[in-house]
Protein backbone atom coordinates (compact mmCIF):
# COMPACT_ATOMS: atom_id res chain seq x y z
CA UNK A 1 0.00 0.00 0.00
CA UNK A 2 1.69 3.14 -0.95
CA UNK A 3 2.12 5.96 1.09
CA UNK A 4 0.27 9.40 0.89
CA UNK A 5 0.90 13.20 2.70
CA UNK A 6 -1.27 15.43 3.79
CA UNK A 7 -1.47 18.89 4.35
CA UNK A 8 -2.18 20.72 7.20
CA UNK A 9 -5.62 21.98 5.36
CA UNK A 10 -6.53 18.79 4.11
CA UNK A 11 -6.68 17.06 8.02
CA UNK A 12 -8.51 20.26 8.95
CA UNK A 13 -11.12 19.24 6.30
CA UNK A 14 -11.64 16.00 7.90
CA UNK A 15 -11.49 17.46 12.03
CA UNK A 16 -13.75 20.31 10.70
CA UNK A 17 -15.88 17.89 8.52
CA UNK A 18 -15.49 20.46 5.75
CA UNK A 19 -16.22 19.71 1.89
CA UNK A 20 -12.80 16.80 0.93
CA UNK A 21 -13.47 15.30 4.23
CA UNK A 22 -14.47 12.22 2.07
CA UNK A 23 -12.20 11.92 0.17
CA UNK A 24 -9.30 12.26 2.97
CA UNK A 25 -11.21 9.69 5.00
CA UNK A 26 -10.37 7.41 1.63
CA UNK A 27 -6.77 7.87 1.89
CA UNK A 28 -6.71 8.28 6.11
CA UNK A 29 -5.17 4.48 6.41
CA UNK A 30 -2.03 5.48 4.32
CA UNK A 31 -1.63 9.28 5.48
CA UNK A 32 1.40 10.45 6.47
CA UNK A 33 2.39 13.93 7.84
CA UNK A 34 5.14 15.87 7.98
CA UNK A 35 5.99 17.38 11.85
CA UNK A 36 5.52 21.19 10.11
CA UNK A 37 2.24 20.26 9.00
CA UNK A 38 1.36 18.80 12.04
CA UNK A 39 2.20 22.32 13.97
CA UNK A 40 -0.50 24.33 11.88
CA UNK A 41 -2.93 22.10 12.56
CA UNK A 42 -2.30 22.45 16.37
CA UNK A 43 -2.08 25.93 16.17
CA UNK A 44 -5.30 26.29 13.82
CA UNK A 45 -7.27 23.92 16.53
CA UNK A 46 -6.11 26.04 19.28
CA UNK A 47 -6.64 29.02 17.26
CA UNK A 48 -10.11 28.79 16.02
CA UNK A 49 -11.12 26.32 18.28
CA UNK A 50 -9.89 26.94 21.53
CA UNK A 51 -8.10 23.06 21.44
CA UNK A 52 -5.11 22.95 23.79
CA UNK A 53 -2.33 21.71 21.84
CA UNK A 54 -2.05 18.30 24.28
CA UNK A 55 -5.56 17.80 23.17
CA UNK A 56 -5.24 18.19 19.60
CA UNK A 57 -1.76 15.95 19.93
CA UNK A 58 -3.54 13.03 20.97
CA UNK A 59 -6.28 13.66 18.64
CA UNK A 60 -3.82 13.61 15.78
CA UNK A 61 -1.50 11.08 17.02
CA UNK A 62 -4.88 8.36 17.16
CA UNK A 63 -6.01 9.75 13.30
CA UNK A 64 -2.16 10.44 11.74
CA UNK A 65 -0.32 6.60 11.73
CA UNK A 66 3.18 8.32 11.06
CA UNK A 67 4.80 11.75 11.64
CA UNK A 68 7.72 12.49 9.70
CA UNK A 69 10.01 14.49 11.37
CA UNK A 70 11.48 17.95 9.70
CA UNK A 71 15.70 16.88 8.91
CA UNK A 72 18.47 18.25 7.48
CA UNK A 73 17.78 16.65 3.81
CA UNK A 74 13.96 18.30 3.53
CA UNK A 75 15.41 21.86 4.85
CA UNK A 76 17.68 21.67 1.67
CA UNK A 77 15.13 20.60 -0.71
CA UNK A 78 12.63 23.55 1.16
CA UNK A 79 15.60 26.15 0.19
CA UNK A 80 15.63 24.32 -3.70
CA UNK A 81 11.85 25.49 -3.52
CA UNK A 82 11.78 28.49 -2.20
CA UNK A 83 14.08 29.93 -5.48
CA UNK A 84 11.87 27.99 -7.59
CA UNK A 85 8.32 28.98 -5.92
CA UNK A 86 8.91 32.80 -5.30
CA UNK A 87 6.35 34.43 -6.14
CA UNK A 88 4.04 31.79 -6.10
CA UNK A 89 3.08 33.09 -1.71
CA UNK A 90 3.99 29.36 -0.56
CA UNK A 91 4.52 29.45 3.36
CA UNK A 92 7.39 27.49 5.05
CA UNK A 93 4.99 24.91 5.84
CA UNK A 94 3.67 24.56 2.22
CA UNK A 95 7.31 24.25 0.99
CA UNK A 96 8.12 21.70 3.82
CA UNK A 97 5.01 19.61 2.85
CA UNK A 98 6.08 19.99 -0.59
CA UNK A 99 9.33 18.72 -0.52
CA UNK A 100 8.46 15.79 1.84
CA UNK A 101 6.29 14.70 -0.87
CA UNK A 102 8.77 15.46 -3.82
CA UNK A 103 11.73 13.70 -1.49
CA UNK A 104 9.15 10.93 -0.40
CA UNK A 105 7.95 10.26 -4.00
CA UNK A 106 4.15 9.88 -2.39
CA UNK A 107 1.41 11.98 -4.12
CA UNK A 108 0.04 15.06 -1.41
CA UNK A 109 -3.51 15.63 -0.64
CA UNK A 110 -4.22 19.50 -0.25
CA UNK A 111 -7.04 21.85 -0.73
CA UNK A 112 -4.24 24.61 -2.31
CA UNK A 113 -5.57 24.81 -5.90
CA UNK A 114 -2.04 26.70 -6.87
CA UNK A 115 -0.14 23.60 -6.41
CA UNK A 116 -1.57 21.97 -8.96
CA UNK A 117 0.00 24.79 -10.85
CA UNK A 118 3.80 24.20 -9.77
CA UNK A 119 6.14 21.89 -11.99
CA UNK A 120 8.42 20.72 -9.11
CA UNK A 121 7.92 17.15 -9.85
CA UNK A 122 4.93 16.16 -7.18
CA UNK A 123 1.86 14.47 -7.75
CA UNK A 124 -0.90 17.02 -6.38
CA UNK A 125 -4.24 15.36 -5.75
CA UNK A 126 -7.02 18.16 -4.73
CA UNK A 127 -9.56 16.97 -2.16
CA UNK A 128 -12.01 20.13 -3.13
Amino acid sequence: MSKVILDAPALLALLNSEKGKDLVEEVLSKSVMSAISVFEVIAELEAKLNILPDESKKMIETIIQEIIPFNLEQAAEVAKLKSVTKGSGLSLGDRACLALAKLKRYPIYTTDKTWKELNIGVDVQLIR
